[in-house]
């Protein structure tokens, strides 16, 4: 996705003489936790992953960004000079345009258009931050899995999802035992097809 398409002229223009488009491989962190925030990225290509890890070390999947978006708890954070309350990683090689976080912040008054980009965001990130919360309180673990693939297949766009039990099991908050039986249980069911380091959708 090229920078034009996401806004029109004038912002443009800041944005080329501002915004910086680096190359990232998966696995590489863009943001840790308790780490003041720099820029604002935004993604051309590839994909985010956004969680957060409670005391105990556990780590949660808040809400994957894809391109033409954003994460909006770093501009949150940013513009308010406060270190970051998630960590973001990239999921799949990506592309990012990096807003200057002081930049981001003078936009707000002076782009209509990049005000309603973010609003927006804050929309979208804040009913799939609605239904994580839901889900820990309300869904059976299994259900939550369930889902987790269903919501992989859907950002991924394949039915065939590359990943470890383990993977699942930090993205869900508990271990790779349970993540393992719970698999098992949902093959019996079939509802999916197990293979090494990946799991497929049925």
């Amino acid at each position: 996705m090229e920078t034009n398409l996401l806004f029109k002229t004038h912002l443009q223009k800041e944005v080329h003489s501002f915004g910086q488009i680096k190359a990232f491989a998966a696995g590489t962190v863009i943001l840790n936790e308790n780490s003041y925030i720099q820029v604002i990225p935004i993604v051309l290509k590839g994909i985010l992953r956004v969680t957060r890890t409670d005391e105990d070390g556990r780590e949660i999947l808040l809400y994957y960004i894809q391109p033409g978006e954003s994460c909006i708890m770093s501009f949150l954070g940013g513009i308010h000079h406060e270190k970051s309350k998630v960590m973001a990683m990239v999921e799949e090689d990506a592309e990012l345009l990096l807003i200057p976080v002081a930049k981001a912040g003078e936009w707000i008054k002076s782009f209509p258009e990049w005000t309603d980009f973010i609003f927006k965001l804050y929309h979208k990130r804040f009913e799939e931050l609605l239904t994580v919360v839901n889900a820990v309180a309300f869904q059976k673990l299994d259900d939550r899995l369930l889902h987790l693939l269903e919501q992989k297949a859907i950002v991924f766009q394949s039915r065939e999802i590359k990943i470890t039990h383990q993977q699942l099991a930090d993205e869900l908050g508990t271990t790779r035992e349970v993540v393992s039986r719970l698999v098992r249980q949902m093959e019996q069911q079939s509802l999916v097809k197990p293979g090494r380091n990946k799991i497929s959708l049925l």
